[in-house]
């Protein structure tokens, strides 16, 4: 399992859960001295300047690009994959594409998550899924065509979306709609919020799991809030998770702080994982 930080680069998300708020730049540079082993990045858009150095970057800072986030299609003008409205639909859509280039061509996901949407009244749910399955459909086609990657589905909570919160009825959709090529990221402050076990939850999805977001219950850094995270890091072994834990967290109560508990953390579940024969000792 490999470590990665957020960066944030949406001006209108300053307040966002993200470690690092700064330039693309010290974002990385950050990473680097950490220890992080990859970075996750949430841009304006396919054509926010800034993405034009990641290729230098990731190189000059010996990083992993972990995926790349789509929100603020959302968050800046009010798109979602799932609305009544086709050009806004259409909008959606060439945003993600382009987001999907731009992580494709270093090898990585873009993930869905506030871009789905959520009903309305003038919208009912199983319209709205319908709509989001056309999309996903034809995202994750070009994702897998064009760069071999697959499309993270990102479950929200309740407060967020009423579309799928939780991990087992969004792959039972998942399979039912065909969409083989669209993986599951498994957000544990969200999970804490709508699982009933979050442990079990991992381990009934597991094969379908594409990335990890590593956030404790209270949305900070692991080891801050309530999270089993012996029991999670468990779940994750047995179903032999070996890609990223992604810090999606706020930056409390500093960004450097956020990031130093952050690899505390993982290198805590290594530690637990090579102290044990591979499996966390018993609490």
């Amino acid at each position: 399992m490999r470590s990665a930080v957020t960066i944030c680069l949406v001006p209108e998300a300053a307040r966002g859960p993200f470690v690092f708020h700064e330039s693309l730049e010290r974002g990385c540079q950050l990473a680097a001295t950490l220890g992080f082993d990859a970075v996750e990045v949430f841009p304006n858009g396919p054509d926010d300047p800034q993405l034009a150095r990641l290729p230098d970057l990731l190189a000059e800072h010996r990083l992993q690009l972990a995926a790349i986030g789509t929100g603020a299609g959302w968050l800046k003008h009010q798109w979602s994959l799932s609305s009544s409205d086709p050009e806004i639909r259409r909008k959606a859509i060439g945003f993600v594409e382009g987001i999907i280039d731009r992580a494709g061509t270093l090898g990585a996901p873009a993930i869905i998550g506030s871009m789905q949407g959520r009903s309305q009244p003038s919208a009912a749910r199983e319209g709205c899924l319908d709509r989001l399955a056309d999309a996903l459909r034809h995202l994750s086609r070009h994702a897998a065509d064009a760069h071999q990657t697959a499309l993270l589905y990102e479950p929200l909570n309740r407060y967020e979306t009423d579309l799928f919160c939780q991990l087992t009825p969004a792959r039972r959709w998942l399979e039912e709609k065909g969409l083989d090529c669209v993986r599951l990221l498994a957000d544990l402050f969200h999970m804490n919020l709508e699982e009933h076990h979050p442990a079990q939850a991992i381990l009934s999805n597991g094969a379908a799991i594409g990335h990890v977001h590593l956030a404790d219950s209270n949305r900070q850094a692991m080891g801050r809030g309530h999270t089993d995270q012996r029991a999670i890091l468990e779940a994750l072994r047995r179903i032999g998770y070996n890609g990223f834990l992604s810090a999606e967290v706020f930056p409390i109560p500093t960004a450097m702080v956020a990031a130093k508990q952050t690899r505390v953390a993982v290198d805590q579940w290594r530690g637990w994982l090579g102290g044990s024969g591979g499996t966390p000792a018993a609490r």
